[in-house]
């Protein structure tokens, strides 16, 4: 395959352009973040999407060499409108994908910059083909049973030349199990219904309906398979663990969210 040497020196460029910014002192300012989710979530997701909105920028910059201003992003599950800001504030037009009303309304309400919001599912994708400049998606596939359907929709919208980031949540990393903890290194049904005991009701990621069990190496199986991986790394890691991800059965357990980046062609 001829293309393949060039797409393998432009994956270890953009990966080394990446690491630069994955240092230490960002990780645990975000890992910090994380004891905020259930007491302050404006807190933890405020600075959740201006990471996002750096991240994703950031690698329009390192891919493209270009500046991401006024480029279309579609933010698939975006949820509330943390993301909206932070995105806006970078001068991109956003349109949130949500198809929850109550999510969509939770967050602070956004009017800067060009921001839409359409109530869908990511599943079924209402753009067109090759629609969006960049498409992304954080911590949304371990919450729908088909996550690489939702991967080929956010492709199949992006246009060539474009960006479609997918962020997930790592079921055997440690916060897999998300609101119940490291129960679900007991299997995903007996930690909710532990959870249930505990609380009176069910978790908000009910293990089965609303919270999936998805790895690494399926993530990077589909990326590969797609053609069109650009790079794959921890997302809340610093730069010298990011190793961690070419190790099988190892990165289950280390690496608790993949980032997968991908470019049509």
């Amino acid at each position: 395959m001829p293309d393949a040497p060039r797409a393998s020196a432009r994956r270890k460029a953009v990966t080394h352009l990446l690491a630069r910014r994955a240092t230490l002192a960002r990780s645990l300012r975000l890992l910090g973040q994380f004891r905020y989710e259930q007491r302050d979530p404006a807190r933890f997701y405020g600075a959740l999407a201006a990471d996002t909105a750096a991240m994703v920028t950031g690698l329009w910059r390192d891919v493209n060499g270009t500046s991401p201003e006024g480029r279309t992003v579609l933010d698939v599950g975006g949820g509330p409108g943390y993301f909206a800001a932070a995105f806006a504030a970078a001068d991109l037009q956003y349109i949130g994908v949500e198809p929850d009303p109550g999510e969509m309304h939770a967050g602070p309400a956004t009017t800067a910059g060009h921001t839409t919001y359409v109530r869908a599912s990511g599943m079924a994708l209402p753009f067109a083909d090759a629609s969006v400049d960049i498409c992304m998606s954080s911590n949304v596939a371990e919450h729908v049973a088909q996550p690489w359907r939702l991967g080929r929709e956010m492709l199949r919208v992006t246009r060539p030349g474009g960006l479609a980031v997918l962020s997930y949540t790592v079921w055997l990393g440690p916060f897999g199990g998300h609101e119940m903890g490291l129960s679900h290194y007991l299997g995903g049904a007996r930690a909710a219904e532990r959870y249930t005991r505990k609380h009176g009701h069910r978790p908000k990621n009910d293990y089965g309906s609303s919270l999936f069990a998805v790895s690494v190496s399926e993530g990077l199986d589909w990326a590969a398979s797609s053609g069109a991986l650009v790079a794959a790394f921890p997302r809340y890691h610093p730069r010298w663990a990011w190793w961690m991800t070419g190790v099988p059965v190892l990165r289950e357990f280390t690496v608790s969210n993949l980032v997968l980046v991908l470019r049509p062609t």
